[in-house]
């Protein structure tokens, strides 16, 4: 961390998720960057639920990871339980996921952050931003901030990361406070300053659980969630989990705990109309879940203590804004919980966003140049999706400050390009969330291989180290040896039936190449490596290494590859028959108003959004495909 200059190259606004990895980015590669916090001891802070990843979650934080980001590493070092979900689905919903010391967490976030050159840290508020009009036909040019001291930086690119905090307020019954997070106070003023520029405002919701005392929970009669066993990390370049792993707890509300919470209906703030905004629909609060779902007479309750030093417990699926002593009585009647003492209410917390139809590709505003927004800001939520924006915008603002092209991640490439493809594209109106089926071509897109799809492009950003990149390319090499044995090196039936017949597979009565049986159910590779012919053969290729992780990623992603050749195949198809919708560009200046043969939501949409592609307007709500057509016929002209 260096001193405080008058200006910089990149300010990133907001110590979150989302502002890590943007302001670590940039200065990463070799820009001067400026955070602004309002505390520099809540950066990193887990806001709500201690973990990371997750189903789709997980997929982003490997992709951060890949491309050079910090979340997984962060993850890695404080985590005390680790999980891969999905196992008994396909690999391409296999999501990782681990609980943190969330204390810690914010420690190690923090000490990443002031160790990083070039970064500096200042503890302020955002005052105002300032911007300069640009030329006849050029967009207003963001030129610095003023911070709450008084004082004025200067920047060639700003990064907004304001998460929650924007005119916030905090509801817990009829009770209702400034804030953006508990203890912690609003942002006001800058939302105001926006809509001025000429930016369209909304509000959305989120809410977090109540904490309980571990001590005051019986937890025989709760069901013990372990950790796996062997962990496996989040980021590429962790050999593995040497931390002390410590179980969750899973129990049950019931019809007696619905019953209770409905007590405080009539003073609930979502119910009475106090909150007015959207909240999660895939992450409903515990009195949404029984107002919806009337039928189902229990929910699931997770008791997820929140650190080694500390008896916090976070009650995961019971979040809520209903009253405090309503609260507490409905907690006791859970199983485990009858005698719990209440840490801390839960609550809701209101908030401003700007709908990210507002940006372009690159996070960047297209009523501003070098201003980006990031994280809950764009009406995303969750710590990864955050993060991922997060690091699109650090490494998009230092590429403008150094006059070199965008990063565009397409959604063939990564979760990251899914996820800011839907927000500009098709905006939102509630908190958005990542899932699995959001991602068309997710069997491509699998949490296992995301180093083998984006480290290479970390390394030309200059965020991954030449170590990585080397490691990346021994094993790509490996692999495709190995796929290239598989398919040459055929087995005797005397060598394999044994086993076969051990797992209940249908023996052979002639050679079959072993990239033929690992296509049978509950073949995989590792077995057959215990032939001594294939040993001899195929094992030959990973005689060369010596790092027992690598081993297991290199015979994973060879065994992924051949029992879902023929999918893969047809998928990346499918992206190639994409790309050349994508290689057809629109010209920035085009004005779809006057093209009268595509219908009038079509340009209205066109018009707001502006896409950059024939592709990307196909993926614009509202445009039709004969919309596409009429497009693609009036561009050749």
């Amino acid at each position: 961390m260096e001193e405080t200059r008058q200006t910089y190259d990149v300010i990133v606004v907001g110590g979150g998720h989302a502002g890590i990895e943007a302001a670590m980015a940039a200065a990463r590669m070799g820009c001067s960057a400026l955070m602004i916090t309002m505390k520099k001891d809540a950066i990193g802070r887990m806001s709500c639920n201690p973990a990371i990843g997750g189903t789709a979650k997980g997929h982003l934080v490997r992709e951060i990871d890949a491309l050079g980001g910090e979340m997984g590493k962060i993850a890695d070092v404080t985590g005390i339980q680790f999980r891969m979900l999905n196992r008994s689905k396909g690999p391409a919903v296999w999501s990782p996921r681990c609980q943190n010391d969330r204390n810690w967490y914010s420690r190690e976030a923090q000490r990443r952050v002031v160790d990083t050159n070039g970064l500096t840290v200042v503890e302020d508020a955002l005052a105002a931003i300032h911007v300069v009009d640009g030329g006849v036909g050029e967009r207003r040019k963001v030129v610095g901030v003023s911070i709450g001291s008084g004082r004025k930086i200067g920047c060639r690119a700003l990064v907004l990361c304001a998460g929650t905090f924007m005119r916030a307020i905090m509801h817990t019954g009829l009770r209702h406070t400034p804030g953006g997070r508990f203890g912690e106070p609003p942002s006001n003023g800058i939302t105001e300053q926006l809509e001025k520029l000429g930016f369209v405002s909304g509000r959305l919701k989120t809410g977090t659980p109540p904490r309980i005392d571990l001590h005051t929970i019986d937890l025989t009669k709760a069901e013990e969630q372990g950790s796996d066993n062997p962990p496996r990390p989040f980021s590429f370049q962790t050999e593995r989990i040497t931390n002390n792993l410590i179980p969750m707890y899973l129990t049950y509300t019931s019809s007696k705990t619905h019953d209770v919470l409905r007590k405080g209906f009539d003073r609930s703030p979502m119910f009475t109309g106090r909150i007015k905004a959207v909240g999660p629909r895939y992450c409903p609060s515990i009195e949404d879940k029984i107002n919806r779902f009337a039928d189902k007479e229990r929910h699931q309750v997770f008791l997820e203590p929140e650190g080694y030093d500390t008896t916090t417990v976070y009650v995961n699926g019971f979040a809520t804004s209903l009253p405090e002593d309503i609260q507490l009585e409905g907690l006791r009647t859970i199983p485990g919980l009858e005698n719990v003492k209440m840490i801390r209410p839960g609550y809701a917390v209101e908030y401003d966003f700007f709908p990210p139809h507002q940006m372009n590709l690159t996070l960047e505003t297209k009523l501003v140049e070098g201003l980006f927004f990031a994280g809950q800001v764009n009406g995303t939520s969750g710590y990864e999706e955050a993060a991922g924006q997060g690091l699109v915008a650090g490494i998009n603002a230092a590429l403008r400050v150094q006059r070199k092209d965008p990063f565009i991640l397409k959604r063939s490439d990564a979760y990251i390009g899914v996820m800011v493809d839907d927000l500009v594209n098709q905006s939102t109106e509630e908190p958005y969330r990542m899932f699995t089926s959001r991602a068309e071509h997710r069997l491509l897109l699998r949490q296992d291989n995301a180093d083998r799809r984006l480290t290479q492009k970390g390394y030309q950003l200059g965020l991954v180290e030449i170590d990585t990149q080397k490691r990346l390319q021994w094993k790509e090499r490996t692999i495709a040896e190995l796929i290239s044995l598989a398919q040459r090196h055929s087995v005797e039936p005397g060598d394999v039936n044994d086993h076969l017949m051990r797992k209940g597979s249908e023996t052979i009565v002639e050679k079959e190449k072993v990239s033929k049986l690992l296509k049978r159910p509950g073949m995989n590779l590792t077995d057959l490596l215990g032939i001594a012919s294939v040993k001899r053969e195929v094992g030959k290729a990973l005689n060369g290494s010596l790092d027992e992780r690598l081993r297991s990623e290199i015979i994973e992603q060879v065994e992924i590859e051949l029992k879902y050749e023929g999918y893969i195949d047809r998928q990346r198809e499918q992206v190639e028959k994409m790309d050349t919708y994508e290689s057809q560009r629109i010209p920035q200046e085009l004005d779809f108003s006057g093209i009268r043969s595509i219908s009038a939501e079509g340009r209205e949409k066109l018009t707001k959004v502006r896409p950059t592609s024939i592709g990307q307007a196909s993926r614009i709500s509202g445009v039709t495909p004969s919309d596409i057509s009429v497009l693609m016929v009036y561009l050749r002209g």
